[in-house]
């Protein structure tokens, strides 16, 4: 498992996002989404996609492997409810949750390192 990618974290969101902040890690917030397209869409709310930035697994990748309108220093993709896609979408979770990995590893050594960090249990 890759230190940047951390599934099956417990605790609320909230207080996890309140440790990133004490941590200086920009913390941004997924959402639970059911589906590829609800969780494309979080993750570019998320991060702040540019307008311009499409809405598909290509774009995804290609703006997750970018960041570069982003602040610099690192950063923590927090995904609430990872579950809900699981459930509702298998192959979209997997292929989801590969992106994120590849992205966070990707991104290790670079100006704007990402951590993503899925969440259960969320009280």
């Amino acid at each position: 498992m890759s230190r940047r990618f951390r599934p099956g974290l417990r605790g609320a969101p909230a207080d996890v996002v309140d440790d990133l902040r004490r941590r200086r890690i920009t913390p941004h917030r997924v959402e639970s989404a059911t589906t590829k397209r609800d969780f494309i869409e979080a993750v570019a709310a998320a991060l702040d996609f540019p307008a311009w930035t499409g809405r598909n697994w290509d774009a995804l990748v290609d703006a997750l492997g970018d960041l570069s309108w982003l602040p610099r220093g690192p950063h923590a993709l927090v995904w609430s409810r990872p579950d809900a896609l699981r459930a509702a979408d298998p192959a979209a979770y997997q292929t989801g949750v590969r992106l994120l990995r590849d992205a966070a590893d990707a991104s290790a050594g670079t100006d704007r390192p990402l951590t993503v960090l899925l969440l259960r249990g969320n009280d």
